[in-house]
This record gives C-alpha cells, structure tokens and sequence, in this order.
C-alpha cells in the first residue's frame, strides 16, 4: 500500500480523492499497488462526510508520519505551500502538485531538492488543467530543440474571448456572464491581465530550455483593453482575437510574452475555443505538435494531479530526470521581437493616409463599417519600431498584434 496525503480540500483536492475513488481499480493496477489517502490537510472540518476521519489540520502530522509516502499540494499560493513541499521533499517524501505560482517562482530549486533525495516533484496540473505537457515536454520530446511553444493557457479569458466573438458582447458583460457561470474569480485580475498564463509560459520555457526563466521578465498585456469593435474588425477579414502565451528561439535568444493576437484560420489554435486550451509546439525536427483539451475545470485538473501520483508511486525510489537548472535564461529584450500590428486610429482616412504612410510605409486597410476610423494592418516591425511610430498618433483607438 502507498499512503498519499492531500494538501487542500478545495475544487482540486476533492477533485483528487474523487478520481482516486471513482478509477480506484484501474489506478492501483497502472501504480502497481493500492492508493490510499491517508490524510487530507485543511483548515476547515467536514462533518458528515466520508473525508472527515482523515482530515488533520497541523502539517507536522503529515510530513513526520514514515507510513507517507506521497503528498499532493493542491494548495494554491506561494506560501506556506512552499514551506511544506520543501519539507516534505526534504524528508523524502514526493510531491504533485497543481500550483502555478509555486512551479514558476520555485520549480528549479524544488527539483534540485527532489534530485538530491531521489525521490519527485511532479506538476503536469500546473499548466493546462487536464491536457498533458509537462511530461511530454520532460520525456517524449527530448530529441528535439524546442524552436517555439504558442499556447491558449487560460480557459476563462478563452471564453470570454470566444463570447465576444460569437455575440457581439462587450468585455464587462461577457466577463460577468463568466463570473456568474464559475469560469472567472471574484476578482478575475490574474485571468484577465495575462498573469496566469504568464506564470505558465515562464514554466513551459523554463522546461524547454533547462534554465529558469522568471516571469517577471516576461512582457504580459491581458485582454481588458479588447472590444466588440475590435472583434468585429477581426471577423471582417475572417481573423480571430486570442490571447497567446510565446516563447520562441530566434538565433540565440529566446523571446517570451503573453499578449492578445489576431490569427486567421491558418493558425492551428483558430478553433480552440469556449473553456478549452490548446498548446502549440514547434521542434526542429519533429516539426509542429498541438495539445488540446479542457484546461482547467476540477476532474480534469485532478485527472493530471493523480496521473503524477501514479507516476510518483511507480519510481518510489527513484528520480525521473527533469532538466531545469536555477540558472537564469536571461529573456532577450520584448523590443527587439518582431510582429505585424493591426491599428485603428479616430479621423478619417484621407486625413490620415500620408502621415501613416511616412511612419509606417505601406499598410493594409480593414474596413468594417465602423465610421470615422482608419484601420489598417503594419508590416512586419519590431516593438520599438512600432512604438516609436505610434508616438506621432494622439487619435490611436487600438493596437493589436497580428500573427498572420
């Protein structure tokens, strides 16, 4: 018997010991022996429920007990969550967890940590709820070099993204629908503002190129600033608006951001849409492989948590191999990268065409039946370029970069 120990009894730690109930057989006979929750850990009590035996609300309990073998983190937030993995792997203990925050800012030195004791840190929940790419990431792709990953890593701003569209809505009123359907917080800042998926980006590029990357360095603009008169320019041309988390080789550097895009129906992530995520990799040998499915959501997250615990149960003993050195992977400059940019600007376009013309050269016009705009698509320029030439417009109503 293994004896594991859950973290947090929120949506995604209930969520564990629900998959590890309903798929109890199936689960022990992949792990190659019995699971059983020993513990679950939670500031609250569960009166009336099956959980409440095994609820304790002192950690110590938990990491000092040798029967443990394996503990789940579903926490969420940096702290204690750091203080008790870190203890928990020091005393020999694996860990899986679903804790971006905690994977971005300290998976280098937890990993370290678990190489030391041989035994594991596994995140796969981490990024993309129940999709599966940390592993590939780690095993099935370690022949290639990993030249860019483009992903849709945030269900709730998909969603919004994707009523808008579908609608005509505004922000506010579709960002509300979603709060009220459960997709968005309370306070929906970490969606809506890029930070999520920033956090899952830095984590996605620390793994493809073995160095830390932290996402404080990565440039993040969200989605509040789209509207429905943006969307409706992008249907007229037969684009679509997404907000994509990159990180991509050129040369010797490595550019990361997160920012809202247009894209055409080329572009393998068009159809992703509603709740769903999808994960764009480019290897320069394999070429281009693509990871969809629901990103977030309580059984499909728990789903990925507990496919970690198997994993972790079949190499007790054992460390599996993750290359993510704490060196840093010093980004190269957000100015530097290069990107076409759709535009509107107030006036009209008679007005405008010579002092667009001088600043940004030969442009491509989107017309959508909005009046009184300009609208136009730039050749390819850098981000410095651009804003220096945006610099000569007061009347600029929107930027959006374009990946077509």
């Amino acid at each position: 018997m293994i004896n594991v120990s859950v973290l947090g009894y929120g949506t995604v730690g209930s969520g564990v010991v629900e998959v590890l109930d309903t798929n109890r057989d199936s689960i022990n006979k992949r792990a190659g022996n019995e699971i059983n929750v020993k513990y679950v850990l939670d500031l609250r009590d569960f009166p009336g429920t099956p959980i409440q035996e095994k609820v304790v609300h002192d950690f110590s309990v938990i990491v000092n007990d040798p029967d443990v073998q394996i503990i789940v983190e579903t926490m969420g937030g940096v702290h204690p969550a750091y203080e008790f993995v870190k203890e928990a792997l020091e005393k020999g203990k694996s860990v899986c967890t679903s804790n971006k925050e905690l994977v971005a800012k300290y998976g280098a030195e937890l990993l370290e940590i678990a190489r030391k004791k041989k035994v594991n840190f596994l995140f796969e929940a981490s990024v993309g709820g129940g999709i599966p790419i940390i592993r590939p990431l780690n095993q099935s792709l370690t022949a290639d070099e990993i030249e860019e990953i483009t992903g849709i890593l945030n269900g709730t701003t998909n969603y919004i993204l994707t009523k808008m569209t579908d609608e005509g809505s505004a922000f506010e009123e579709v960002l509300k629908d979603a709060q009220e359907k459960g997709y968005a917080e309370r306070n929906p800042e970490a969606d809506v503002e890029g930070y999520d998926a920033c956090r899952k980006i830095a984590i996605l590029t620390s793994l493809a190129y073995g160095m830390q990357v932290d996402y404080e360095d990565i440039y993040t603009e969200g989605i509040t600033k789209i509207t429905d008169i943006d969307i409706k320019y992008a249907k007229a041309i037969g684009a679509s608006i997404k907000i994509f988390g990159t990180s991509k080789k050129v040369g010797n550097k490595v550019y990361a951001m997160v920012t809202p895009m247009m894209i055409d129906r080329n572009n393998p992530l068009y159809n992703v849409n509603d709740v769903f995520n999808g994960i764009f990799v480019r290897g320069n040998l394999l070429g281009d492989v693509m990871f969809y499915g629901k990103g977030a959501g309580k059984l499909p997250t728990a789903s990925a948590v507990v496919a970690d615990v198997v994993d972790a149960a079949k190499h007790l003993g054992t460390n599996i191999m993750t290359i993510w050195s704490s060196k840093k992977l010093e980004l190269a400059s957000f100015d530097e990268a290069s990107n076409k940019f759709f535009v509107r600007l107030s006036g009209d376009k008679n007005s405008l065409f010579e002092q667009v013309k001088n600043e940004f050269g030969d442009v491509k016009e989107v017309t959508a039946g909005v009046d009184s705009e300009y609208a136009f698509i730039t050749d390819v320029m850098t981000e410095s370029e651009f804003k220096e030439a945006s610099q000569k417009f007061d009347n600029m109503v929107s930027r959006i970069r374009v990946g077509f």
